[in-house]
């Protein structure tokens, strides 16, 4: 009972700041704050293929771009979000099960070399493809179309609207992915992740398993790409190019990658870390990166699993005091009052 007030009570405050944002902080940081929480999917997905089944993609931003385009086509055609969204969500995770059926029959650096070929596949098509993606220039004039829900329909026009709206997706993504990973299925993948052969062994399809993981990685990837879209208006090639690839990957390294939070906190302070450089210096990469190495090296299980290491050997080093036994020969120290 006392970890699941531990966990609540951070949990419920966090939830009170997030749903305070547009009242206190203005347009830009809600803004920011939509941007963290797109990031977080993001990388929420990308981190169960990497901390939870052991597989490092480089071609995320492919499935966030495909996420992106589609719904930008789809409102752009008709102005409904949430067909937007799903239809977004449902191309990227039909491109991702396509490709996944062919990445995952490799592993390793094998694997990646062909999530980074599968990426810049897209990338190139984008940039291509005019009549229907735009090329270079992209699609704009997207319409952040209202919510509609049966006989009700929300405006959410204004930033301010569809702040409230990322927010709950991403809270219903997040809590969807922690079940997951609690689940048979999760638990699946971390015995993939921790030995793929003894996996076979007890007859564990790995294959296929793997590309479960590769699917639903995709459906994140999408879905984060699907709100893009009506949020910026506009979606152009750099979304699907490899260099967008690396932030999910970056925010997972610094969080840590064999923590559910760790992609969360880590995509926070990424994009906390990388605000404040760009508005110090015009050579904010050279900064970020040297910033990125002294986390990962300094934290070598990510913040959060760095600090949660660091709580666990205190709890465990007062444990020790309280269960070691008396000194033999040792005299009882009379208490007050004796």
């Amino acid at each position: 009972m006392g970890m699941s007030w531990r966990l609540v009570l951070p949990i419920v405050l966090i939830l009170a700041f997030l749903v305070t944002v547009p009242i206190w902080g203005g347009r830009y940081p809600t803004y920011l704050t939509i941007q963290i929480m797109l990031l977080v999917v993001f990388a929420l997905g990308f981190n169960l293929l990497l901390g939870y089944t052991g597989l490092l993609s480089f071609g995320q931003a492919g499935f966030f771009a495909v996420g992106a385009y589609v719904s930008a086509l789809i409102l752009l055609q008709v102005p409904s979000l949430l067909l937007g969204i799903v239809g977004g969500v449902l191309a990227a995770g039909l491109v991702a099960l396509v490709l996944g059926y062919l990445s995952v029959r490799l592993t390793e650096i094998y694997f990646s070399m062909l999530t980074l070929s599968f990426g810049m596949m897209i990338y190139s098509l984008v940039w291509r493809w005019r009549a229907v993606t735009g090329g270079d220039d992209g699609l704009t004039g997207v319409p952040r179309a209202p919510l509609d829900l049966l006989v009700v329909s929300i405006d959410l026009s204004d930033v301010m609207n569809y702040y409230y709206f990322v927010l709950a997706v991403t809270v219903a993504a997040v809590f969807l992915m922690y079940r997951i990973t609690k689940s048979p299925l999760g638990l699946t993948f971390q015995a993939i992740r921790d030995s793929a052969t003894r996996a076979a062994f007890v007859g564990i399809p790995v294959r296929r398993y793997r590309l479960y993981a590769f699917v639903i990685a995709g459906l994140y990837a999408g879905l984060a790409g699907a709100m893009l879209a009506p949020l910026e208006r506009t979606v152009t090639p750099i979304y699907s190019h490899w260099i967008y690839s690396a932030e999910p990957i970056l925010a997972t390294l610094i969080g840590g990658i064999y923590v559910f939070a760790g992609p969360i906190v880590g995509a926070v302070l990424f994009i906390g870390i990388k605000e404040i450089i760009v508005r110090l210096t015009e050579h904010w990469m050279i900064w970020m990166g040297g910033i990125v190495i002294v986390l990962v090296l300094g934290f070598r299980g990510g913040v959060v699993g760095t600090i949660l290491g660091w709580l666990d050997k205190d709890q465990e080093t007062a444990r020790a005091e309280e269960e070691k036994p008396e000194a033999p020969g040792a005299k009882r120290q009379p208490e007050a009052g004796e």
